[in-house]
């Protein structure tokens, strides 16, 4: 009969072919996520060799947030498939990937659901996301914060009651250093600034280059104190550590104010500090 080797979907050879080749991983499991069987795509996925090395890994355990495992669960036992849903596996190796999981319920006769899925591998993908929304955050010279990430720092904090302190801190005479040194040497000095302030504050803070010499510490939750212990570690930690001068301000939040206005203070201060060291009287008030 004409057309009756021809290549077709409903064949069980081409549908093997066809899941041995995918790239994709595509995988069965029962309802405890034990992983019943799998493509060489899928197992290469998971960094294994073979089934047999994943017969202790069920998806529960693969998947690194059981929250999110458990809300696709919900929407695969409601409505018997679940499309593109983001998840983060742990590898047996302990190597992180993002996929994308597309599954469906096989109807049975038993009490046993079985699903079969597929995993798309983004890992990749959101990687290249994270590395541009780094870049567009970053100062690309001195790896610090910039002023964008100022104002996205803004949004985020100012909706509610926090606390927080802003130190400025100012290179002393950087035009003369650009001057008779030139402009490699004050970029030399700005990237090790930057490194230097980066050690003096912790995790959660962020130094940002707020303009060409200044940069402009965030320190999240600090109070009127603990800001002022940061500038006085700075300052004790200049002559060590620094590599050039600088001059510094501070300034804490003070009636639920928006950032720019604390960051503000914070630069008058260090005006006042400036105007101090010339002989000017003092006027400067605290944080």
């Amino acid at each position: 009969m004409p057309g009756a080797d021809r290549p077709s979907l409903h064949s069980p050879e081409t549908l093997r072919e066809l899941v041995t080749r995918l790239r994709e991983g595509i995988y069965v499991t029962n309802r405890a996520g034990d992983i019943l069987d799998a493509n060489p795509a899928f197992l290469e996925m998971l960094g294994v060799a073979s089934l047999a090395e994943l017969a202790e890994y069920s998806a529960e355990k693969l998947v690194v947030d059981p929250e999110a495992r458990r809300r696709e669960r919900e929407i695969l036992e409601r409505d018997g498939v679940v499309r593109d849903f983001e998840l983060t596996l742990r590898r047996p190796d302990g190597e992180r990937r993002t996929v994308l999981d597309t599954a469906y319920a096989l109807e049975r006769s038993d009490d046993d659901a079985v699903y079969v899925g597929m995993l798309i591998d983004i890992t990749r993908r959101t990687e290249l996301e994270r590395e541009l929304r780094e870049q567009a955050v970053r100062d690309a010279l001195t790896g610090c914060f910039n002023r964008r990430y100022l104002r996205m720092l803004a949004d985020e904090v100012e909706a509610g009651d926090a606390r927080w302190g802003a130190v400025i801190v100012d290179i002393d005479h950087f035009k003369r250093i650009n001057d008779e040194l030139g402009h490699q040497a004050g970029d030399e000095i700005l990237i090790r600034m930057g490194r230097f302030l980066m050690c003096e504050v912790r995790a959660k803070d962020a130094v940002i280059r707020y303009g060409g010499d200044e940069f402009v510490l965030f320190l999240r939750g600090a109070d009127e104190e603990e800001t002022s212990v940061v500038g006085a570690r700075l300052r004790a930690e200049a002559p060590r550590s620094a590599p050039v001068p600088f001059s510094l301000g501070w300034a804490t939040r003070r009636d639920n104010e928006p950032l720019e206005r604390t960051v503000g203070r914070a630069d008058r201060e260090l005006l006042q500090v400036r105007f101090e060291a010339r002989g000017f009287p003092a006027t400067r008030r605290s944080g």
